[in-house]
């Protein structure tokens, strides 16, 4: 009886480790469905600046920086129509997260953005200034976002930068609320 389990285990073919035909096939379907998913987000973000270019284009500061009355590090998340902070604006360059510096100056703000255009929002643009916790889709901590609301062209849009900071944080807040008129109150509360 041992010497018929000692044939039957011998006659056994042992399966084969790796089938290449399967494995490539399998490699090249992924390969494809992950170019599909970046060809549908490219198509999706060309779509959204296309219904989007009735937006003007920010203005360009042409001036001196001159004096500066704070100067914060940090990233900027990004531009969405006011009320609607998952609504980002991708026209004009707005849509592009990036590192970047908040630069109050007494004409306003400046955001020095890498790689990346940069941003001025003129005083007389802003309507109100307030810290948040969220914007363009991004949520950060209680207060993490500095979200200036101003008119681009006829649209009311909010635009968001994190500090990284908290300090530097806290004095940009505190120096592009200062810029507002008295008579402009810097709205409270905010998003989820």
């Amino acid at each position: 009886m041992t010497s018929q389990l000692m044939i039957a285990a011998t006659d056994r073919v042992s399966p084969s480790v790796t089938a290449w035909p399967e494995r490539l096939a399998l490699t090249v379907v992924m390969i494809v469905v992950i170019l599909l998913a970046v060809l549908g987000m490219w198509w999706g973000w060309r779509a959204r600046a296309r219904r989007q270019s009735d937006l003007v284009a920010p203005p360009e500061f042409t001036g001196e920086v001159g004096t500066l009355l704070a100067v914060s590090e940090g990233r900027y998340l990004g531009t969405c129509r006011a009320g609607d902070w998952l609504d980002r604006i991708v026209a004009h360059g707005l849509g592009a997260p990036s590192a970047a510096a908040l630069n109050v100056i007494p004409a306003g703000m400046v955001i020095t953005r890498e790689g990346a255009p940069d941003i001025f929002i003129p005083i007389e643009s802003v309507d109100s200034v307030r810290a948040d916790r969220a914007l363009a889709g991004q949520v950060l901590e209680r207060d993490g976002v500095i979200v200036v609301r101003w008119r681009l062209g006829d649209a009311l849009v909010d635009t968001g930068f994190h500090g990284d900071r908290a300090t530097e944080h806290a004095a940009a807040l505190a120096a592009c609320e200062a810029l507002l008129p008295a008579g402009n109150p810097t709205l409270q509360g905010g998003t989820p």
